[in-house]
């Protein structure tokens, strides 16, 4: 099995990265987490993925004049390591058009929200606030227009009464968990990929769905 080299962009502390780190451990994953690259020097996943022995890497933003720049350096990385597939995971640069359609099919996100609902920040505030019953997460290829990509996989959670936006957060978070590394597994596998601005799932995947779905 040939393993896809991935890179994980974070900002913070790499809350998914190290839910995508753990599951690429797994001996039948079919990708290896082969860089960790921040925009902030002191992101608290940096040193976390030091320690499970991965490349850590920090290409400050504040170092470059233009946003193109720190792109370019940013894309120099990747390719000079041979990355295939980018995972951002917290990652709090609105990349320009150029940066996104040089990755375009090999770059996914996890966003907090039901896309399309929710788009941007905020979005378990903003779903109590409009009396959603079900919130949740999802996986998306990343395109220019932010939070707007073809979704790979999505992750329901209940709003129950009394939720507050913490209680609701860390409920999603722990689904965001499970379905980031899955989804990572179906575009590393081949199972998941972007054709033609949309996302194309294989026989064999909807297949497997389909005898694991209840009658």
């Amino acid at each position: 099995m040939t393993r896809r080299r991935i890179a994980i962009l974070i900002s913070g502390r790499g809350s998914n990265m190290v839910s995508l780190i753990e599951a690429a451990q797994g001996a039948d994953f079919p990708g290896e987490i082969a860089l960790v690259l921040s925009n902030r020097p002191d992101a608290g996943g940096l040193e976390r993925a030091k320690a499970a022995g991965i490349e850590a890497l920090a290409i400050d933003h504040k170092a470059y004049s233009t946003r193109e720049s720190f792109e370019q350096a940013l894309d120099a990385a990747l390719r000079e390591r041979s990355i295939d597939f980018v995972c951002l995971a917290g990652f709090m640069r609105v990349l320009t058009s150029w940066f996104v359609e040089r990755w375009e099919g090999r770059m996914i996100n996890i966003h907090p929200s039901l896309l399309p609902l929710f788009r941007g920040t905020h979005t378990h505030q903003r779903a109590l606030g409009e009396g959603v019953l079900v919130h949740g997460c999802t996986v998306h290829f990343v395109v220019p227009e932010l939070d707007a990509g073809p979704i790979v996989a999505q992750a329901a959670v209940p709003v129950v009464p009394g939720d507050t936006e913490d209680s609701l957060s860390a409920r999603v978070l722990a689904q965001e968990h499970l379905l980031y590394p899955a989804a990572l597994r179906m575009i590393c596998d081949g199972s998941a990929r972007l054709a033609d601005g949309r996302v194309v799932f294989s026989e064999s995947w909807c297949a497997d769905t389909a005898l694991r779905s209840p009658d």
